[in-house]
C-alpha cells in the first residue's frame, strides 16, 4: 500500500512533504504494532522504553536521566515511573549523594517481563519484515541523516 492510498491523498506539495507525512504515518503504524506486542505484558511503549533504559544502565537513574534517553522525550516520566512502581517493576529510593534526587532501579519482576519479551524478539522484528536487512540499514542511515540536519 502507498501513503497516497493509506491516507487517501492524491498529491503532495513535493517529495519532502510526502516524506514527512509518510514518516509520521509509518511511525504511528509501527507504534500501534508495538502496543499490540506489549499488551501481553500489560505495559505501554513508554513503560517498555523506561524498563529497557534501566536494564541497560546497570546503575540507578534519576527521572531526568531517564527522560534524556527516552524515545518520546515529551513523556511525563514522573507519572510513568509511578505506574511502574505500582506494578512492582521498578523501585525508587532517595540518592545517598544528593537527598533531593530519587534514584530508580528495575526490579526482578521488571527484568522478567523484559526477558519474556526478549524471547519474542522475532515478533517485534516482524514489524519491519517487509524490508531486507540491507534496506533496513539504508533506511536507518537516511533517518539518522534527516535528524542530524536539525538538532534540537
Amino acid at each position: 500500500m502507498s501513503i497516497e492510498k493509506d491516507i487517501q491523498q492524491k498529491k503532495f506539495r513535493n517529495e519532502f512533504q510526502k516524506v514527512v507525512v509518510n514518516t509520521i504515518f509509518s511511525g504511528s503504524w509501527m507504534e500501534e504494532r508495538m502496543k499490540q506486542f506489549l499488551e501481553t505484558e500489560s505495559i505501554t511503549t513508554q513503560q517498555y522504553n523506561i524498563l529497557r533504559i534501566l536494564r541497560g544502565n546497570k546503575t540507578p537513574l534519576s527521572t531526568l536521566q531517564i527522560r534524556e534517553r527516552m524515545l518520546d522525550r515529551m513523556s511525563d516520566t514522573s507519572r510513568l515511573t509511578e505506574r511502574l512502581l505500582k506494578k512492582g517493576l521498578i523501585e525508587k529510593r532517595n540518592s545517598r549523594a544528593d537527598k533531593r534526587l530519587v534514584e530508580i532501579n528495575i526490579t526482578d519482576k521488571g527484568l522478567q517481563i523484559l526477558e519474556r519479551l526478549d524471547e519474542r524478539n522475532d515478533e517485534m522484528d516482524h514489524i519491519a519484515a517487509a524490508l531486507t536487512e540491507e534496506e533496513a540499514i539504508v533506511l536507518n542511515t537516511l533517518l539518522d541523516k534527516v535528524r542530524s540536519s536539525h538538532q534540537y
